[in-house]
């Protein structure tokens, strides 16, 4: 009879090691949930750096191309609108659309520099042009980085276990920073 006592004790000290073992997977994955869910944020963050970055640039690059350029007004007030809704979208999808809108701009813009062999000569042209090439490759790098935090963030909230707890707590997938169909085409310009 004392082994049956001490059998019960053995299944209870059992349950409450599985118990407190579940407890502690519960905390750690909902932490982890949530640093993945700051990382997001924190990504998102830093492709608003660099947009509102090269969105500083345009202004000074236009002005540059309009002391060369007067008659492309319609360049001008396209590069001017597209900056302007790059400055004021809210929502994920707005800044993809924006961004879009900002790269098509300075394509024409850059397109009315190649006819002014002056203009590409200027040094002042030539440094902003370097100041938006290296821009545009930290919006890639953000851009990247932001969808790597999504992709492991999102793939947690599908795989089981953690997926259960994710349902729990209400975790919802997150949202890619996906390119259009312009951007993924090839765009050759040159200014030699």
């Amino acid at each position: 009879m004392i082994l049956k006592g001490g059998e019960h004790m053995n299944t209870g000290i059992l349950f409450i090691g599985i118990a407190v073992v579940l407890v502690f997977y519960l905390i750690g994955t909902y932490n982890s949930f949530i640093v993945l869910k700051t990382r997001i944020q924190e990504a998102l963050s830093g492709i608003d750096v660099q947009l509102k970055r090269r969105a500083e640039l345009i202004p000074n690059l236009v002005e540059t191309v309009k002391g060369y350029a007067k008659h492309e007004k319609s360049v001008f007030e396209d590069v001017t609108k597209a900056r302007s809704a790059l400055m004021s979208a809210g929502t994920l999808q707005e800044k993809a659309e924006a961004n879009n809108q900002v790269a098509g701009a300075l394509k024409s813009l850059f397109a009315v520099a190649e006819a002014y062999p002056d203009l590409k000569a200027n040094t002042n042209f030539q440094d902003l042009q370097r100041q938006l090439e290296d821009t545009e490759d930290k919006v890639a790098y953000s851009r990247q980085f932001y969808n790597s935090n999504v992709l492991e963030f999102n793939s947690k909230i599908q795989l089981f276990p953690s997926n259960v707890i994710a349902n729990m707590f209400g975790f919802k997938s997150a949202e890619f920073f996906a390119a259009n169909e312009e951007e993924r085409k090839a765009v050759k310009v040159s200014f030699s």
